[in-house]
């Protein structure tokens, strides 16, 4: 089996367990309150980080007062933020529907460095930005709609792919390239600590966990978060960035499919037409080159290879 080959399967894996961190989170939501969730989940995964971090021998980065402020904001955002949007939304949608909306994180990361950052935008990438507002819509503005607070749901899905993208945009305020496996370290450390005191606060009201919400914690963890991570950069040592981004492409189908599998959701016409749109608008950023790194992505020595799901980790 040639590199190409294994990396293509590596980067399909990873991507697998990132679409399954929304059926993960769909049960936390049923037993844990968001923050408590997300701390445990950084406790878990931070250790490992760590220990990966010493296996390797990569070193902590050296950085400006400005830059580990940065930092704080981005674990704030795209750590704690993202976690706790997208367990809080998954108490009132399906998680078939937070699957299409996550999808979009490629094309949102690409809008905001436009909005914010002033980068020109690409005919393609306006293009994809339609596509993917039209996925949206096709979910979320259906006449079948099952659960009364499907909009408010889906609003805080989307809240947690702003705050994805967020966490590019901060990416880019940073003076001195992190290497990825620092980067997650640290946003799994800060994350955890933004995210205690809040879970402290949950106590009194939080009655007793039940065992599916545990499991769930443990399994986003050590399964997306760390295990992804290691796939997806092992899949970026043996192909191209841009072919990396294509790949990208596979998350909300993964979130999707393993939603009607697992928790037995049934797949609508609306949200078959809405992930037809949003693979299309990932599928042609990604074929002309355009992935949510080069919006803002982790610059490593081989590139921008950050994936865009995540920031932390994977």
């Amino acid at each position: 089996m040639s590199k190409q080959i294994e990396g293509y399967i590596y980067l399909s894996l990873a991507m697998v367990l990132v679409g399954s961190t929304v059926i993960a989170s769909k049960i936390i939501a049923a037993g844990l309150p968001p923050f408590t969730a997300t701390a445990l989940r950084f406790a878990i995964a931070f250790p490992l980080f760590l220990c990966l971090m010493r296996a390797t021998g990569a070193s902590w980065p050296k950085l400006a007062k400005s830059d580990w402020l940065i930092l704080v904001f981005q674990a704030g955002a795209g750590s704690v933020g993202y976690t706790t949007l997208l367990i809080s939304g998954l108490k009132l949608t399906s998680a078939a529907n937070a699957g299409v909306i996550i999808g979009t994180l490629p094309v949102v990361s690409a809008a905001i460095a436009i909005m914010v950052l002033g980068e020109r935008p690409h005919r393609s990438v306006l293009v994809a930005a339609c596509l993917a507002a039209a996925g949206v819509l096709a979910i979320v503005f259906r006449p079948d709609a099952n659960t009364p607070h499907s909009l408010a749901g889906s609003a805080l899905i989307f809240g947690a792919v702003i705050c994805e993208g967020l966490f590019i945009l901060l990416n880019k305020r940073v003076s001195v390239a992190i290497p990825p496996l620092g980067l997650s370290a640290l946003m799994t450390g800060f994350g955890g600590a933004i995210a205690l005191p809040f879970a402290l606060a949950e106590l009194p009201s939080m009655g007793a966990p039940g065992a599916p919400a545990l499991a769930a914690v443990a399994y986003y963890a050590l399964v997306p978060t760390v295990g992804g991570f290691v796939l997806w950069y092992a899949g970026l040592q043996r192909v191209s960035g841009t072919e990396a981004s294509v790949f990208t492409a596979l998350a909300p189908v993964s979130a999707l499919l393993l939603a009607a599998a697992v928790l037995g959701e049934t797949i609508t016409a609306n949200q078959m037409i809405g992930m037809a749109c949003v693979l299309i608008a990932v599928l042609s950023l990604g074929l002309r080159g355009t992935s949510p790194g080069q919006a803002g992505g982790v610059e490593s020595g081989e590139g921008t290879i950050t994936p865009p799901w995540r920031r932390d980790t994977p």
